[in-house]
């Protein structure tokens, strides 16, 4: 961490309270700093109310500005000093790039992007500086014990949820000063709360004019770009509109479909003049101003806003700066969106691959399967496989990877092909494990061999314990079916897993194998299969240790045999009628929604 400057070293260094974090550079950063400030000045008694604001402000300020132009990790430095000043530094880890700074130029819109963002910490703080050091940057702000006093008018209300109640009233023609002033300022860290929390940005959009539109203008719209393009807006209408009267959105967006914004070349957030619709805005609306910002996040533009004002006098300063400062929020906030939204196809795409499209259909047997993947927007560490495997026979298969996520889905995706291939070359139900354990153990030994080999040639350190390429555990319920007449016989074994459950017509239930040790853990390990006859009205029960171990405070869901018992009471009922009540009774064992994957498959001899 950088130390504030020299002419600050000679000041009372005792602290009575002290914070420090290190942030990721996303979206969430800024509110992250702000809960972390407010909560470690809440346990100070003396601590003025206003001081607090100006400190989350300030620190949401700093954060942004890193998190925005640098986009690398953050790290939040504060404390209090004897004195009662709040001091707080913000490092990056981009020092080639300066703070963003427009109080100290001649105001001209070409300022570069990285220019304007820190004229809001100079509005409460009383001194502030930039030091640099190999590697980092840091921001650092220091404010007076009681905070900066604020001119006359009410205090800023309290943390508000929506968009319009963050801005419910339009600017009076006096430029509303107080409002612009220390307002102005709770309103950039309440709608940089409101937008960090989006994952659409569809919602992003539609929030924006809420927040623009009336407080700050009469009218705004949002082009946003595709990310093949290399301009905003060409050749096409607006995203969305917004104007304080709703029946003039639909003439509005047709003139603006016909002035789509052109963005000079380069990265400039604006404001820049944009044509003014006057036919479009009544007789009211013959004159005004309009502007248009980029919205631009990680040195990549993703749309542009315009913001328009029927007055003659136009926007005062304060607020082209304010929306500046709201279009940064704006698009970081569409960033974070669409890496969500290309994180979640991407696991959904690779979640239909990793599991089979349909489960086949076995003669003289119904099945039924529920699977419900904890995170529905990645991939699971369950997995399941019911197919055909020649010759009269049908293999099935439930699993469970050790960890979540890409990792989970490397193990599903090497697991699940070899065991159909190695079943379909004719290969046992014992074999099969014995030839998967060793395969898993040899990728591993060479994921581990061709990292080393890497860090070796990049000249890197040694790999600490916990880091670098895992060990893949897998636990496996696999088996084989094969029907005759009057019956199926099943040949299956269980890796490590919760093993497999037989529950007879008269609701007596046994154990269908014995365990074993997990797969991809010892080297050369033998398996065995057992085998068994399933008559006419007997159902097989294989689930994954998202059933077994639902918890209920300290309780499992299979503590006393609490599976078996459940079981035992399906006596009777269809293979789907089997899973549905079992799936019933293990969601309602815990007090709120399941904490892992749920798997569980129900094969029934008709």
């Amino acid at each position: 961490m950088a130390a504030i400057p020299t002419q600050r070293e000679g000041e009372s260094r005792a602290r009575e309270a002290r914070g420090r974090a290190t942030l990721p550079g996303s979206a969430l950063a800024p509110g992250a700093a702000r809960a972390l400030v407010q909560a470690a000045l809440a346990d100070e008694p003396d601590v003025a109310a206003r001081l607090v604001d100006d400190a989350m402000a300030v620190v949401s300020e700093l954060v942004t500005n890193a998190v925005v132009h640098a986009g690398t990790d953050v790290e939040v430095d504060w404390w209090l000093e004897e004195t009662g000043a709040f001091v707080v530094e913000v490092c990056d880890r981009h020092p080639s790039r300066p703070p963003r700074d427009a109080f100290g130029g001649d105001g001209s819109y070409d300022t570069p992007e990285y220019g304007r963002g820190l004229r809001l910490v100079a509005t409460l703080a009383e001194a502030w500086g930039v030091t640099y050091r190999a590697g980092a940057k840091t921001v650092w702000a220091r404010l007076p014990p009681g905070g900066l006093d604020e001119p006359d008018g009410p205090a800023p209300g309290p943390e508000l949820e929506v968009a319009e109640n963050l801005a419910p009233q339009p600017l009076r023609a006096d430029g509303d000063a107080d409002w612009l002033g220390r307002g102005a300022l709770s309103f950039l860290a309440e709608a940089s709360d409101l937008l960090a929390g989006q994952l659409d940005e569809a919602l992003v959009t539609a929030l924006t004019g809420q927040l623009i539109v009336p407080r700050l203008a009469d009218w705004c719209a949002v082009w946003l770009e595709d990310e093949a393009s290399v301009r905003g807006g060409d050749g096409g209408g607006p995203d969305r509109v917004w104007h304080t009267c709703e029946g003039r959105v639909e003439e509005l967006h047709r003139a603006l479909e016909k002035e789509p914004p052109a963005p000079r070349d380069g990265l400039r957030s604006g404001p820049e003049p944009y044509p003014w619709p006057g036919d479009a805005l009544g007789p009211g609306g013959a004159e005004g101003t309009a502007l248009a910002y980029r919205l631009i996040a990680g040195g990549r533009p993703l749309g542009t806003l315009v913001i328009g004002r029927s007055r003659p006098a136009g926007f005062p300063d304060e607020v082209t700066g304010l929306v500046e400062d709201l279009g940064r929020r704006v698009a970081l906030a569409i960033g974070a969106a669409r890496q969500y939204a290309r994180q979640a196809t991407i696991s959904a795409v690779l979640q239909r691959g990793l599991l089979p499209g349909a489960v086949a259909q076995i003669p003289g047997m119904s099945s039924a399967l529920v699977y419900e993947p904890r995170d529905k927007g990645g991939p699971s560490g369950d997995f399941y496989d019911l197919f055909p495997a020649g010759d009269g026979r049908w293999c099935f298969a439930v699993g469970d990877v050790q960890g979540k996520g890409p990792e989970a889905a490397v193990v599903i995706g090497l697991a699940r092909p070899w065991l159909r291939l190695l079943a379909r070359e004719g290969y046992g139900v014992a074999d099969v494990l014995d030839r998967l354990n060793q395969l898993l153990l040899d990728d591993a030994t060479e994921a581990a061999d061709a990292a080393a080999r890497a860090l070796v040639a990049a000249g890197a350190r040694p790999v600490a314990p916990g880091e670098g390429p895992q060990t893949r555990f897998l636990s496996l319920l696999y088996g084989e079916l094969t029907p005759y007449e009057g019956g199926v016989r099943c040949t299956l074994a269980s890796a490590g897993h919760p093993l497999p459950l037989v529950l007879g017509p008269d609701g007596t239930v046994r154990t269908a194998a014995g365990p074993q040790t997990l797969l991809g853990v010892i080297e050369d390990e033998t398996y065995r299969s057992e085998t068994l006859d399933l008559r006419p009205g007997d159902s097989l029960l294989c689930v994954t240790d998202g059933v077994t171990e639902r918890r209920s405070g300290s309780r499992q869901f299979d503590d006393g045999d609490g599976l078996a018992r459940a079981l035992s009471g399906c006596a009777g009922l269809s293979a789907e009628l089997i899973a549905e009540r079992i799936r019933r009774l293990v969601h309602d064992f815990g007090g709120g929604p399941p904490e892992d994957d749920l798997a569980l498959l129900v094969l029934q001899a008709e």
